[in-house]
């Protein structure tokens, strides 16, 4: 291979240790002649897309800027992706001879095999930086010396033509087993309908399943049946300006890392909280009534998979901004007589950090514990949901059970964020193998219109479709196939001037909301009267700023005393157990709404969160 460049490469961080990530950034000094590298080509393994575990062994080939891979050789394998190299953040760790790719569209999680050795890992990752570095170049300086030839990326149209199968991208990664064969075996596409009929269906005349009569509190709740007498339509202040915070200063040294652990001003804060956020997931709570009044296993499966995809359906304008990290033993509950449910959620765990809730009714009961893996690739950030949901129908006796899906917020540090959930939902019925049910959720192409796009069937004990649905987890799910498909649901349209105002539902303007008549029913643990928060809310940025750093260090401050003491913090509400499936997972200890109701609160020793 013919000389690059004279100059070094710079890091993002002059310390470099091989088991931390490091980032290519660009060059130091003038720059020196640029030739065209020659085309490079080889076996990488590629991480699966989901849920991000297992290895693929795939063909990687690298010319002109494009970094193609496919099953097999280039000319005998059908090509499964194209990575822009140069339009690309490129993140490195050795001493596990990784490799990342941020493209804006996808995150490339790649690994050199175990025979390479660190010598080869080195000159492959120094390739792919010279076509990144001399990218720069000709950017940076549009007068090069005499005699050089600019390095011309050439956009391949193959880059931006989409795949034949809209899913080969996902089931192209099997778990990754050291054998010859193991990259072989091809997989049936998902079924679903094309963009184009998808894109010309149109809703003229949809049916909906009858709506249930309002619900009583659930039996024995305990709930304070307190009716708000009007709840709030907008929140107290819009949101400020996040302008003036570098993001790229706050986020470039963490490079692949867990950003739960990573202090954040509050200007890139919402004024809700993750505990809130689980409270949106039950924001259509009425498909389970539906589904507990629904005497078909196989219709009772399309209603419990399209509250799953539902949940999602808040997110889809909140990318600009993150919810409050809730502090150790932080509670909040939402009692809704006109939803006919309760719900009550509190952080059992700081280190990792987990929160749980529950919510019942007379037609469902509906729990989960959450902990999250946040991690930032140069352009992207990846969220990983672990933990189960878990659903019970009372008439039937049912309990479902359905893991997340991977999201992703894209264009971190410039442009217009946006974000996507890929992935595959699995839901089964731990009561009954009368029927199972999958949900993809269909990863986006920029120069496509498949975006936010899901695909489910379900099927029966031996595998045969019964029901098919479809649609996008923000807009609305259907029954069917088009033009004669039913709607299931469609998402509750969104207030006025919600880009003001954090791209809130109605559902979340109402969350924070801390009525006169609720006050004295509530625990001093309870979200409403976290003061940071509260002062977002109103727009007191510096008075948010303040009280965030107070009641951090108070948190600090009570888990020393712990450690000192050789304490470990017990949950108030929430005890941990063994659920039907054998999964460890947190259950409400159901003393929650009991001590409420006397109201007994008041008589309790808390510690002081805020």
């Amino acid at each position: 291979m013919g000389r690059f460049y004279s100059h070094p490469i710079v890091y993002a961080s002059s310390n470099y240790q091989a088991d931390s990530w490091e980032i290519i950034e660009g060059l130091k000094g003038n720059p020196g002649n640029i030739q065209e590298p020659e085309k490079q080509e080889g076996f990488l393994l590629k991480r699966r897309k989901w849920p991000m575990k297992g290895w693929q062994k795939r063909y990687f080939l690298l010319e002109k800027g494009i970094l193609k891979y496919s099953k097999r050789g280039a000319d005998k394998g059908k090509l499964h992706g194209c990575i822009d190299v140069g339009l690309s953040v490129m993140s490195i760790k050795k001493k596990t001879k990784a490799i990342d790719l941020d493209t804006n569209d996808n995150i490339y999680h790649l690994k050199v095999t175990l025979s390479v050795s660190l010598s080869r890992l080195s000159s492959f990752i120094l390739f792919l930086s010279r076509f990144i570095i001399s990218l720069f170049l000709v950017s940076r300086f549009i007068d090069l010396p005499d005699g050089s030839r600019p390095l011309v990326h050439q956009v391949s149209n193959e880059s931006r033509a989409s795949i034949p199968e809209s899913m080969s991208e996902f089931f192209d990664a099997q778990e990754y087993q050291l054998t010859s064969s193991s990259s072989e075996n091809e997989n049936a596409p998902l079924w679903g309908p094309s963009v184009e009929d998808l894109s010309s269906f149109l809703c003229t005349s949809i049916l909906r399943p009858a709506p249930l009569p309002p619900l009583s509190p659930p039996a024995g709740s305990g709930g304070s049946g307190v009716q708000v007498a009007r709840r709030r339509t907008t929140l107290p202040s819009p949101q400020p300006s996040s302008s003036s915070v570098s993001l790229w200063n706050i986020l470039k040294n963490n490079i692949g890392k867990d950003l739960s652990k990573v202090a954040m001003p509050v200007q890139l804060n919402e004024p809700l909280n993750t505990l809130q956020r689980l409270c949106e997931e039950v924001e259509y709570s009425e498909l389970l009534d539906t589904a507990n009044h629904t005497q078909d296993p196989y219709q009772r499966m399309v209603y419990v998979a399209t509250f799953a995809v539902s949940a999602y359906a808040s997110s889809y304008h909140r990318a600009g901004s993150k919810p409050f990290n809730p502090i150790l033993g932080e509670t909040y509950e939402c009692d809704r007589p006109d939803k006919g449910f309760r719900f009550i959620a509190e952080q059992v765990s700081h280190h990792p950090p987990v929160s749980a809730c529950h919510c019942d009714s007379n037609n469902f009961t509906f729990w989960q514990d959450v902990q999250w893996k946040n991690k930032f690739w140069g352009k992207s950030m990846e969220i990983v949901r672990i933990g189960t949901t878990h659903v019970t129908l009372p008439a039937f006796g049912d309990h479902y059970e359905w893991n997340k899906v991977t999201s992703c917020i894209h264009n971190i540090l410039s442009g217009q964020r946006w974000i996507e959930h890929y992935g595959e939902m699995s839901i089964k019925n731990t009561s009954s193998d009368a029927c199972q049910c999958k949900v993809t959720f269909v990863k986006a192409r920029s120069w496509s219109s498949t975006v936010n796009e899901i695909e489910g069937m379900v099927t029966d004990t031996g595998g045969r479709v019964i029901h098919t649905f479809f649609g996008k987890w923000h807009e609305g799910v259907y029954q069917g196939v088009p033009p004669s498909a039913i709607c299931i649901w469609r998402a509750n349209p969104m207030p006025v001037d919600q880009d003001q105002y954090y791209g809130f539902t109605q559902f979340a303007v109402e969350l924070n909301e801390l009525d006169a008549a609720l006050k004295p029913l509530l625990p001093p643990t309870d979200t409403r009267y976290r003061l940071d928060q509260r002062c977002l809310e109103e727009g007191n940025i510096e008075g948010a700023e303040e009280q965030k750093r107070r009641i951090e260090e108070l948190q600090r401050g009570r888990r020393k005393v712990l450690e000192e003491n050789n304490v470990t913090h017990k949950p108030r509400f929430f005890k941990y157990a063994t659920v039907k499936s054998k999964d460890d997972t947190w259950l409400s200890s159901n003393v929650y709404w009991e001590q409420r109701k006397n109201p007994r609160f008041s008589r309790e020793d808390f510690p002081v969160l805020w």
